[in-house]
């Protein structure tokens, strides 16, 4: 089983974009150029690692939908515009697990990790955070996604 732990993040300022439909057909790539065009126009230093937040389970939501936010995190201030939004993100305390593989192996990861949460007595505590490590790329025809998944929890 892939490892597991559990983690306090830091807090952030995330600029975002909101996005209902299918998680699999997200144009990530059109809102990461999106924002990181944004910052540099409004003069905001952005960071590294892109980030999604899934609020829906595809497994309980119809795909068209499920709910996300893709965002860069900001160091600096400024305005939200557009359909660029901007949030405090706080000081969570994660279950987070790494994934590096197919999209379509998504489900496997967070079943480890629900798995994890059951054996380990904690429960689902808000949206799942998905942090991209690496840029995807296309291997074999398939995508790969290289990204720490973190789900804030809470012991039951």
């Amino acid at each position: 089983m892939a490892k597991i732990k559990i983690k306090k993040t830091k807090p952030y300022k995330l600029a975002y974009v909101e996005h209902v439909g299918d998680y699999g057909n997200v144009p990530f790539d059109k809102y990461i150029s999106q924002l990181y065009g944004w910052a540099k126009e409004k003069r905001v230093r952005p960071g590294f690692r892109p980030i999604g937040i899934y609020y829906d389970s595809p497994e309980h939501t119809p795909p068209e939908k499920c709910r996300s936010e893709i965002g860069i995190p900001i160091h600096g201030t400024s305005e939200p515009e557009g359909d660029i939004k901007i949030k405090d993100m706080p000081v969570m305390e994660v279950a987070a697990i790494k994934h590096a593989g197919p999209a379509k192996d998504y489900c496997k990861t967070y079943g480890m990790l629900g798995e994890w949460m059951a054996q380990n007595n904690y429960e689902w505590a808000g949206p799942a955070v998905e942090v991209y490590t690496k840029k995807p790329k296309v291997v074999g025809g398939e995508t790969m996604i290289y990204a720490e998944v973190q789900v804030p929890v809470r012991k039951k």
